[in-house]
């Protein structure tokens, strides 16, 4: 078993196990404006999205979590499985390990295997491609017949591994190298501390196809480092993240709204935080497409028992989410998610202070009210 496959298996017992999460709840910031006569009926509300071409129930996604350690399969089979009975979409972890040794191919591959129609996107770390190039891309996706491809940014986590990836010389060309050789969709994705203006401006110029924020306020990977450092008692590792791993990034609410200051249009997914359906609500009105989590449907999925027991548990997380963001769309009058982009908000506390800093704050849709 190579090290990257041990790292995957750690870090989903430590994510399970240990407190992971950002202290600091971002969403807690932003204020749906109550509509007190919504004049339709909640029943009636449609929360069917079309995202990157492909229609999806809600506006949900299972976002990247397991695969490349041979326990992690039953994990897999069920996030696949509940996500295919609900009609939403779902994300594998980093590929790269499958890529190292191919017998850990089976922990990737099942996840098609049991969702033929489920909408899959494959990921890759920004390192590895300049390491195994479009040629490594192509792998990856045929390997879980994706529909899209993931490259995520992880360097926060890298920089505080000891055996981290910290060289990020040429990720820009090599992203835009995929981009141009590869004809299903390109989605780059943080893990945890954010997209600002400047970069989701570089991104769309090397041609990526949507943006995953993947802001700082939910899972911290690089927080998940602190055990893992303790346990092999390297102490400056424990340090690093310490000092980086509970406190660094850009806010998930922050980078939806610095890449939708953008002055060109590009799909974005709100990860980071999101932890029930009223967060999915405020994510989309401030200007994200689709919503995605991890950590809420990481839990049930590694709990003991059938595989049967766990997709139910997965499936009534998901469940309780859409009727939570069916709730809040009928307390703010938005019978479609289209009109949910349209709904009123407020935005106040550190999140509006650095917005306004950083200069975004008044580009956000003019007809919204910030008071």
């Amino acid at each position: 078993m190579n090290q990257t496959s041990r790292r995957k298996i750690e870090q989903l017992q430590i994510c399970t196990e240990k407190e992971v999460e950002a202290g600091v709840n971002c969403f807690a910031d932003v204020k749906l404006v109550h509509v007190a006569l919504p004049e339709l009926d909640k029943e009636a509300i449609d929360l069917k999205t079309e995202f990157l071409g492909f229609s999806f129930q809600y506006p949900i996604m299972i976002a990247s979590m397991t695969g490349g350690h041979p326990d992690t399969r039953k994990v897999n089979i069920v996030l696949a499985e509940a996500a295919e009975t609900l009609g939403i979409g779902m994300g594998v972890g980093s590929q790269r390990a499958a890529l190292e040794g191919t017998e850990l191919e089976a922990s990737f591959r099942v996840v098609r295997d049991v969702a033929p129609n489920l909408f899959i996107y494959a990921n890759l770390g920004a390192p590895q491609l300049k390491e195994y190039g479009v040629e490594g891309v192509e792998r990856v996706i045929e390997m879980i017949g994706a529909d899209a491809i993931a490259i995520h940014l992880n360097f926060l986590q890298e920089a505080i591994q000891p055996e981290g990836n910290v060289d990020a010389s040429g990720c820009l060309a090599a992203i835009t190298e995929v981009c141009e050789a590869i004809k299903k969709p390109v989605i780059v994705k943080e893990t945890g501390a954010g997209i600002s203006y400047t970069m989701a401006k570089m991104l769309h110029g090397s041609g990526v196809s949507a943006i995953d924020v993947g802001g700082f306020g939910g899972t911290s990977l690089a927080a998940a480092e602190i055990y893992r450092a303790s346990a092999e008692g390297d102490d400056l590792g424990e340090h690093l993240g310490n000092l980086f791993g509970w406190n660094w990034g850009i806010s998930t609410v922050e980078s939806i709204v610095e890449c939708r200051a953008l002055p060109f249009t590009i799909p974005i997914i709100a990860t980071g935080g999101i932890r029930n359906g009223l967060d999915i609500a405020k994510g989309i009105a401030l200007g994200s497409d689709m919503c995605s989590a991890a950590l809420p449907f990481l839990k049930p999925a590694m709990e003991s028992g059938s595989i049967k027991g766990s997709v139910d548990k997965v499936v009534a997380k998901i469940t309780e989410f859409s009727e939570e963001l069916k709730v809040a769309m009928f307390l703010t009058g938005c019978k479609n998610t289209i009109d949910l982009k349209d709904a009123e908000l407020v935005i106040t506390g550190e999140t509006r202070e650095i917005m306004e800093q950083r200069g975004v704050f008044d580009r956000v849709k003019r007809k919204k009210k910030h008071t």
